[in-house]
């Protein structure tokens, strides 16, 4: 298959897409990559659950006119509500996505110490490994057609494959079919290496298994994404959308940033990555830069990448609206699912689940 491209979507395009007859909700939305995804592949969200304000704020930018977007927490949130919201009966809704904290299983965190803490999360203080079990409360109690939910690919690693298993035995007493594959978003059309656990659920009564996409026979660099932005080349010292400073902070670092090969981490400083233009972007991560060192730097100067950058490696239209500080815009990204990742994710159920249970006449 040639390459085609790359090229994401504007949100004027992705508000053009038609619809596809099906509807969905989201939780744990963040701001919004995952909903843009679902958008990108026709769905109508109809409402959506984020509690960090920040992340919300963002939701809210970019949002569909017909989104009802919910900021409580989602423990104070019933089925009741989400189907008030809607419209809809329990049983009616197409898909429910959720993409519930990740941090606490995270193989970059300090993992089962902090389980069962109320700590700092984003903008907030909570505890975070439960949240998964409030996303398989309202699942059971909304009974839609088909979920899809995603979490970091360290959720089956070392002891923190118990809480795999019992979310994977909540999401089957929940009445599903279940599937959870390990995804990269390299594979699925975004030039950045992003692993993630995806589950996809079909109602048992529908008597359907579940679908994932299958990975591309191409990969898109760094190069590919950026290349026609103004400024991707050059040596910038602020970010031309926020002023922000773009340099690297204090000479150390800069001199650490010298010492590595474009595409390799420093072996000391696991924090700092140089970005190669030739190979798919590192995974980005949440926070950039706040304690002197850069998640992502730029591959020929000693710079973070801009937020036009960041946007392309993260799969996200050129006029998505973040908002916020450089970091806060930042961090949006790092904490998204990538929505280029999403749509394809949500055209295989589409297509291979929903599509034929309407033809059939069963929903």
């Amino acid at each position: 298959m040639t390459k085609p491209p790359y090229r994401v979507p504007s949100m004027a395009e992705v508000r053009a897409v038609p619809w596809n007859g099906f509807n969905g909700i989201s939780t744990f939305s963040g701001c919004g990559g995952s909903s843009l995804g679902y958008r990108m592949a026709g769905f109508r969200m109809l409402w959506a659950s984020e509690f960090i304000p920040a992340a919300a704020e963002t939701y809210r930018a970019n949002a569909a006119p017909y989104t009802v977007l919910d900021t409580r927490d989602i423990r104070e949130v019933t089925a009741a509500d989400v189907l008030e919201s809607t419209g809809l009966k329990a049983g009616e809704i197409d898909l429910m996505d959720g993409s519930p904290p990740c941090a606490a299983f995270s193989t970059s965190g300090k993992r089962e110490a902090g389980w069962g803490i109320v700590k700092q999360y984003s903008d907030t203080r909570q505890r975070v490994d439960d949240l998964f079990f409030e996303f398989t409360r309202l699942l059971g109690d909304l009974q839609p057609r088909t979920f899809i939910a995603e979490n970091v690919a360290g959720l089956v690693q070392g002891t923190a494959k118990g809480y795999f298993k019992e979310i994977l035995a909540a999401l089957r007493k929940a009445g599903y079919r279940v599937s959870a594959k390990l995804l990269d978003a390299q594979w699925l059309g975004v030039p950045q290496a992003r692993r993630r656990l995806i589950f996809v659920g079909v109602r048992e009564d529908l008597g359907m298994d579940p679908a994932h996409p299958t990975p591309l026979p191409y990969r898109y660099t760094v190069r590919d994404a950026v290349h026609d932005l103004p400024g991707a080349f050059d040596d910038l010292q602020t970010d031309p959308e926020t002023g922000q400073q773009l340099s690297l902070r204090g000479y150390s670092v800069e001199r650490l940033w010298r010492e590595i090969r474009p595409g390799q981490g420093h072996p000391t400083r696991l924090s700092l990555k140089r970005l190669s233009f030739d190979q798919p972007s590192p995974t980005i991560v949440a926070r950039a830069g706040t304690t002197g060192t850069a998640a992502l730097t730029h591959p020929d100067h000693p710079r973070y990448p801009t937020l036009a950058e960041l946007r392309r490696m993260g799969g996200f239209p050129d006029d998505f609206v973040l908002t916020g500080n450089y970091y806060r815009r930042w961090e949006r990204i790092g904490r998204a699912v990538p929505p280029v990742m999403m749509a394809r994710i949500a055209a295989t159920v589409r297509d291979e689940l929903l599509v034929p249970l309407r033809d059939a006449g069963r929903i």
